[in-house]
This record gives structure tokens, C-alpha cells and sequence, in this order.
């Protein structure tokens, strides 16, 4: 199974966020066995990076974030899905739109977040990092 990790599970991972936390564990476990191959988007990296900045030094946010991706694949976007996020009105928020276009080129089945309804119009379907813990994995 392919997921597309949202910036905000990602960031209750890195934080120890609760009530969030033992989910973005739990998923994280799953991909550091290899019994989910997770990704982020490129662009998660920069917005965690500045989102840190006020409990890490830039020292540690580094360290944290290259750990972090030792678990994760990253998923970049060019120009032209950036075009097309840019004209898919549906979307509300350019981020999320940025998003679902990653996980589009990641072939993910799910995206996993905790603001699904920010997802109602993606191409991949988003759950909530507890909805995704009950899929059962293929076989």
C-alpha cells in the first residue's frame, strides 16, 4: 500500500503532537517495516522546516527532518502540475491541491491527513490517520 503523508501528521510525527501522536507513530511503524511505503510532498520539507523554527534550532530541524526522510520517500512536483494545481479551482487551498498532485505521482491510495475535508475534491482519496490504521492491507 502507497500513502502520501500530509505535512500535518507528518509534523504531530516529528513533535510528539497528542492527542495525535500515537497514530503518526503507529503510521510511521508501518513504514519504517516496509508494510506501507509512505511519501511526502518536496514541499513538506520546507513548510516543517519553517513551521519548526520556534522549538528547534536550525541545527535540530535539520537532524530531525534527515531522520525523518530516512523513513519517507519524497515526492516532488514541476511546473506543470503546479499549473494545473494553480487552475483546479475545486480546491480551496493551493497546498492541498499541491498535495493531491504528489500523491497522483506517487500512484498513493490514500493520502493521510487529519484535515480531510481540505481533500474533498482530490484525485486520491483522503482518510484520517485512524481511518487509514483500519484498512485492511492487501494481500
Amino acid at each position: 500500500m502507497r500513502i502520501l503523508i500530509d505535512t500535518n501528521v507528518m509534523l504531530d510525527y516529528i513533535t510528539k503532537r497528542e492527542p495525535y501522536y500515537t497514530d503518526a507513530y503507529t503510521i510511521m511503524k508501518k513504514c519504517r517495516s516496509g508494510e506501507v511505503k509512505g511519501c511526502i510532498a518536496a514541499h513538506s520539507v520546507m513548510n516543517a522546516f519553517y513551521i519548526l523554527r520556534k522549538e528547534y534550532t536550525e541545527t535540530e530541524r535539520r537532524k530531525i527532518l534527515l531522520n525523518y526522510l530516512k523513513i519517507v520517500s519524497i515526492f516532488g512536483i514541476d511546473k506543470e502540475r503546479i499549473i494545473d494545481a494553480l487552475n483546479r479551482t475545486d480546491f480551496k487551498d493551493v497546498e492541498d491541491c499541491l498535495q493531491d498532485e504528489c500523491a497522483l505521482l506517487f500512484n498513493a491510495d490514500f493520502i493521510v491527513t487529519r484535515n480531510i475535508t481540505d481533500f474533498s475534491c482530490s484525485k486520491v482519496k483522503a482518510l484520517t490517520p485512524k481511518e487509514f490504521l483500519r484498512v485492511e492491507p492487501r494481500t
